[in-house]
């Protein structure tokens, strides 16, 4: 949607027309106009940046980086990725967010583990919230 759809439309007269009608003058009115204006600018401009973001899957960006680069080296992405507590828990909320399958399991250490995208991505308790260590395969 263009920025001249949006203000052309009657939500925003109708919003300019009532901070006429309680500016006092005709000099107030036109400030009125701007702040109005430049709210509902900011508001678009905040939607725009939620949407633009929900579809960049913040939550594991770090995880996609770490197959990315691992995939570039080795020709195949990798089968674990150890990761920390929040990291965990940010897969697994993309997972429940999106409605993906959860398949979880445990390693042969007995440590938890979530398939994302071919990888299994090991939780590591012992390290920090925000770790992500490098990609590995099975040998």
């Amino acid at each position: 949607m263009r920025r001249r759809d949006v203000l052309s439309t009657g939500v925003l007269s109708a919003l300019m027309g009532g901070s006429v009608a309680a500016s006092g003058g005709a000099q107030a009115s036109g400030q009125g106009n701007e702040r109005v204006l430049e709210r509902v600018v900011d508001a678009i401009t905040e939607l725009k940046n939620e949407l633009r973001d929900e579809r960049q899957f913040p939550e594991i960006a770090p995880i996609r980086t770490a197959q990315k680069t691992y995939m570039r080296s080795n020709g195949k992405l990798p089968d674990f990725i150890d990761v920390g507590v929040d990291v965990w828990f940010q897969v697994y909320d993309w997972h429940v967010r999106w409605q993906h399958p959860l398949e979880q399991g445990r390693d042969v250490q007995g440590r938890m583990t979530l398939a994302m995208n071919g990888t299994q991505v090991v939780l590591r308790p012992d390290s920090l919230g925000n770790y992500i260590g490098l990609p590995y395969d099975a040998r």
